[in-house]
């Protein structure tokens, strides 16, 4: 009868480590697709970019500055995509990305300054309809980096309770997720101002 008992109880104990284990597999799955969502819409970002600058350069010709400064910042936010896309849980990738990021909001934001000084540019109708999807997909970043936050969140708040960080070293969750955060997170707080 003892045997009996002991088998039932470990059997429980075996069922309750496998379901510690799949959850933490749930979880961190769950934030690498919510950071496949981060990609999605930066990706989308970042293919605006260059219909925006294209459009104000007519307008702009001695603002070159404003506009090379624009695309460089948006090549270097797409070089760290893809380092932090190569590994959506390496620390290094997601301050890169974090950084590049803070760099081309500071950009762009230089290139509405420049675009207020030009009415006849803020009116056409091609910089109006490029600059509506470029404020869309800004909060649709700034949704799909909250909801990866969250799921980060979630993933490490589990593995670094009791019991799962008995388990999680073992079944190969010892690193915690890395959160997504830009070194100018009070300013990205604001929505993006695009005046016409």
């Amino acid at each position: 009868m003892s045997t009996i008992i002991t088998l039932v109880v470990l059997a429980a104990l075996a069922l309750y480590v496998v379901s510690i284990f799949n959850k933490l597999v749930s979880l961190k799955n769950r934030h690498q697709n919510a950071f496949a969502q981060i990609e999605v819409q930066l990706k989308r970002r970042y293919d605006l970019i260059p219909n925006l600058v294209e459009t104000a350069k007519g307008y702009l010709k001695h603002e070159r500055e404003t506009l090379e400064a624009v695309i460089s910042a948006r090549n270097q936010a797409l070089a760290g995509l893809q380092a932090a896309s190569a590994d959506p849980t390496s620390a290094t990738g997601m301050a890169q990305l974090g950084g590049a990021e803070s760099a081309l909001t500071s950009a762009l934001g230089r290139l509405n300054v420049v675009m207020e000084a030009y009415p006849d540019l803020k009116a056409n109708q091609n910089m109006m309809q490029v600059s509506e999807e470029l404020t869309t997909t800004e909060n649709r970043v700034a949704f799909a980096r909250q909801a990866f936050n969250d799921a980060v969140t979630a993933y490490n708040s589990y593995k670094q309770q009791f019991p799962p960080v008995l388990f999680a070293g073992a079944f190969g969750h010892g690193q915690d997720a890395n959160l997504l955060e830009f070194e100018d997170s009070a300013a990205i707080q604001a929505a993006p101002k695009v005046q016409f």
